[in-house]
């Protein structure tokens, strides 16, 4: 039933999900133990299932709240803008401790790696191949989702449409050539401190890019079921924040590990 309140504030209505969520996060841990000591992963695939399960179901929730029963008013959406803005923060603090492992380890490397950089014995990547084609397509891909935006905020559905569906494809292609790149790579996480600061850096902001992927193919999709309006697009916006700062993880990414870290 629709309730009207006498305040601009979203008091949450009971919800199961974070009771399921916290025994699909109890399930994972367990089974992560179970698999590292019994290599048995069915409990492990079972917490995974229960997470998936929970997030879709909240967020099909938070959608219905924010679009339908008009319970994101401005005050909450400034609410959910700051929680947004703040853990963007968060996560560029995590991305500095992988710089700060790098650059340690890069501008005073110690005797076991030969007291030089990259260490001896590691074949780096070339920074003018495969890398720089991947951030010609990440800030191609910050272009696009910009286009979206602005055709978003001038009610243009088609133009809208079209420019999120290239940002997707341009995110699916990056993760495919950093797929093909580990592929090739002729040193793994195991080899010194070059391989495990390269791996751990460029492995999770890969992840990033398909979270961040998925985060644009769910506004694409609800793009198109029309939840959007040129003033009311908080969804999006995140998505495009989100996608923002993993453009600029890259450059730097690029620049210090690709071909500085060269």
């Amino acid at each position: 039933m629709m309730s009207t309140h006498n305040h601009p504030y979203h008091l949450v209505d009971y919800s199961p999900w974070p009771l399921t969520g916290a025994i699909g996060v109890m399930t994972l841990v367990t089974g992560m133990v179970k698999w590292f000591h019994n290599f048995n992963m069915n409990l492990l695939i079972l917490g995974y299932i229960i997470i998936i399960l929970t997030m879709y179901q909240w967020w099909r929730d938070i959608c219905r709240e924010g679009t339908f029963q008009g319970k994101h008013t401005i005050l909450v959406s400034k609410g959910l803008r700051w929680g947004m803005i703040l853990f963007i923060i968060s996560e560029v603090f995590f991305f500095i401790s992988f710089f700060w492992a790098f650059f340690h380890s890069s501008l005073s490397p110690n005797i076991e790696i030969g007291i030089n950089w990259p260490p001896s014995n590691i074949n780096p990547f070339n920074p003018f191949q495969i890398p720089l084609l991947n951030t010609i397509i990440l800030i191609t891909s910050g272009i696009t989702v910009t286009w979206a935006h602005h055709a978003l905020m001038e009610n243009n559905f088609s133009q809208t449409l079209q420019s999120l569906l290239i940002t997707i494809i341009l995110g699916i292609y990056f993760t495919i050539l950093q797929a093909y790149e580990y592929y090739e790579a002729p040193f793994t996480i195991a080899d010194s401190i070059y391989g495990s600061t390269f791996f751990m850096a460029t492995g999770f902001h890969g992840l990033h890019v398909m979270i961040g992927t998925i985060f644009l193919l769910i506004c694409f999709y609800r793009h198109n079921l029309n939840h959007f309006s040129n003033k009311h697009h908080f969804g999006f916006e995140a998505a495009a924040w989100y996608w923002h700062f993993v453009d600029v993880v890259w450059l730097f990414l690029y620049i210090s590990i690709y071909w500085w870290g060269n």
